[in-house]
C-alpha cells in the first residue's frame, strides 16, 4: 500500500498547482487533483508557498482548515468513486451529487461521513467500516 509522508502529500498538492499555473503536463492524478485545487481558490496562496506549506502546522483549536488534508480526501472520495470501492460509493456519491445539483457540495458531505468512519476506527481501533461509511453516505443522499 502506497503511504506517502506528511511532506509527500503537501509537495504534491504544491507542485501539482506550479505546474498547472506554468502550463505543464500533469500526470491523471495531477489532473484530479488540479481540478479540486480549482475548486479552492481560498488554499491557492498556502499551495503557492511550498516551503511555508511544508512547516504549517494545522491545530484545529485554531480553526485553521488544513488544504492538505482537506484536497486529499476529495482525491480519496474521487477515487473511491472510479472504482466503486466500496461497492456502491459511485451511486450513492452519484445520487447525492444530483440532488444537492453539486458535485462538489456532495463530496463535503461524503468528507464528514468518512471522516467520522476513519475517527470511529482510529477509537476502536478496529479497521474502517465500509459498510457503516457507505449507509451515512446513502442517508444523506436519501434524505
Amino acid at each position: 500500500m502506497f503511504q506517502p509522508s506528511q511532506h509527500d502529500v503537501r509537495n504534491f498538492f504544491c507542485q501539482t498547482l506550479a505546474k498547472q499555473r506554468n502550463g505543464e503536463l500533469l500526470s491523471p492524478i495531477e489532473t484530479l487533483a488540479a481540478g479540486w485545487i480549482a475548486e479552492h481558490p481560498e488554499y491557492h496562496a498556502e499551495l503557492a508557498d511550498v516551503e511555508a506549506a511544508l512547516a504549517a502546522v494545522y491545530d484545529v483549536d485554531e480553526g485553521r482548515t488544513n488544504p492538505f488534508l482537506h484536497l486529499s480526501m476529495h482525491l480519496s472520495i474521487s477515487e473511491q468513486v472510479s472504482i466503486d470501492q466500496p461497492r456502491g460509493i459511485r451511486q450513492a456519491v452519484e445520487l447525492l451529487a444530483a440532488k444537492r445539483n453539486s458535485l462538489h457540495d456532495a463530496q463535503h458531505e461524503v468528507m464528514d461521513c468518512l471522516g467520522e468512519m476513519l475517527w470511529a476506527s482510529q477509537r476502536s481501533g478496529l479497521p474502517p467500516d465500509g459498510h457503516a461509511y457507505l449507509d451515512a453516505v446513502r442517508r444523506r443522499a436519501t434524505r
